[in-house]
């Protein structure tokens, strides 16, 4: 049975199309119509391919036979991008430059060693993190002097408004996180302000006279921030934070349940203004799937969805209208963008590892529409006509949104 009509009925046992030996090989070829050849140096010294990619993205070697028409590449991995490595850590980003079709949000991850220190520092745009491996220390303070020092675990997430002064500490030995930001144009002048930049260009004595110290103490600030720096855990730690409670510049994921969902097969935790306060230009889902488990076929009405592949191995067709949609196939590390209003699923491929991924919206909340639930709210006879299939079909749809159905 196809991923739409598994996607319909919500049927556990369900299998999808029949994967194809040759594509599964990296090689173009569809045994079932005699297309397509095999593509010279996959083994041997004949022609030019990497046939590592070719293995791992089946689809773009025309697996699926329902995708059609011409719809621009929608994926990005970390691994492309230029890592800059720093004493105690490292930083590699995805900006509009690497993917031009996310115009809404950018990306990066950071890795920070244990008393490692991401610099003092704001932005003029908003910054959104999730943290995946090890524990930080976070702390922040906005335009009215109130502030936040809190510590992080594995699972948390934070998001931090325009312009709010920040730094991070790494207190595991390896952490490692992933940061959103709600302008795809990231590298632009202006965006990021390091403290110690600042310093080192403004007049020794106009330091001396703001802070009320003596100039020389200034003798040793960096001539070049370093970005990432060393450093001792911070032992200057309180619990007189005064950005509290819907105020809190931090998300505890003990502090709040994951979502009911009607279907199964995996967990979705959504982190928006309607669970995190704060957080009102940057939205997110995070998402676990058991193998085969589908994220039901949806699309997003108010944004671009960003989704970063944080562990395991997917598949997802977008459709994006007119007659156009294409198949991606997404590993850990992968970034994706799915256009707004796209129709799409997301599937665990993997026989025996979990899937997890984070979505993420330049939006106030997560908005998502069924396509089961549509389909079942509009009257029978209706949708019946339409897709010519019969009434008793459409009379069996969920019309509970499902969010995920096991495989």
């Amino acid at each position: 049975m196809h991923v739409f009509a598994l996607c319909l009925l919500g049927l556990a046992s369900a299998a999808v199309i029949q994967k194809r030996d040759d594509f599964g090989d990296g090689e173009p070829i569809d045994e079932a119509t005699g297309k397509g050849a095999s593509i010279l140096g996959t083994n041997q010294d004949l022609g030019g391919t990497n046939h590592q990619l070719d293995l791992q993205n089946p689809a773009n070697l025309g697996q699926q036979s329902t995708d059609a028409g011409y719809v621009p590449n929608l994926k990005w991995s970390f691994s492309d991008s230029k890592t800059d490595i720093y004493p105690g850590g490292w930083m590699r980003e995805q900006v509009v430059s690497d993917m031009p079709q996310s115009t809404d949000i950018a990306g990066a991850q950071q890795h920070l060693q244990k008393g490692a220190i991401r610099e003092l520092h704001w932005h003029r745009t908003a910054e959104w993190g999730y943290l995946y491996n090890g524990s930080i220390l976070l702390s922040a303070v906005d335009e009215q002097g109130r502030y936040q020092i809190d510590t992080l675990v594995a699972g948390d997430a934070w998001y931090f408004p325009a312009g709010i002064a920040h730094t991070i500490q790494g207190l595991d030995d390896e952490n490692e996180y992933l940061l959103a930001f709600d302008d795809a144009d990231f590298e632009a002048q202006g965006t990021t302000f390091m403290v110690d930049d600042w310093v080192v260009h403004t007049p020794r004595d106009i330091l001396a006279q703001n802070l009320g110290v003596h100039a020389s103490v200034f003798d040793s600030v960096p001539p070049v921030y370093p970005y990432i720096l060393n450093g001792t855990v911070s032992a200057d730690t309180n619990d007189t934070s005064t950005r509290v409670g819907n105020s809190s510049f931090v998300y505890h994921a003990q502090d709040h349940p994951l979502e009911n969902i009607a279907g199964s097969g995996g967990t979705y935790r959504r982190i928006d203004s309607s669970t995190f306060p704060v957080a009102t230009t940057l939205a997110a889902g995070i998402f676990s799937l058991e193998p085969k488990t589908l994220r039901e076929m949806h699309w997003h009405p108010n944004g671009q969805e960003w989704l970063y592949f944080q562990k395991g191995t997917a598949q997802a067709t977008v459709f994006i209208g007119g007659q156009k949609a294409r198949t991606y196939d997404f590993q850990a590390g992968d970034v994706g963008v799915f256009p707004v209003n796209s129709g799409h699923y997301i599937k665990n491929t993997s026989e025996d590892e979990e899937l997890i991924w984070v979505s993420i919206f330049k939006s106030d909340k997560v908005e998502d529409i069924s396509l089961t639930q549509w389909l079942a709210l509009t009257p029978h006879d209706v949708v019946a006509t339409v897709l010519n299939i019969p009434v008793s079909v459409v009379d069996q749809l969920k019309t509970q949104k499902q969010v995920l159905i096991s495989g």
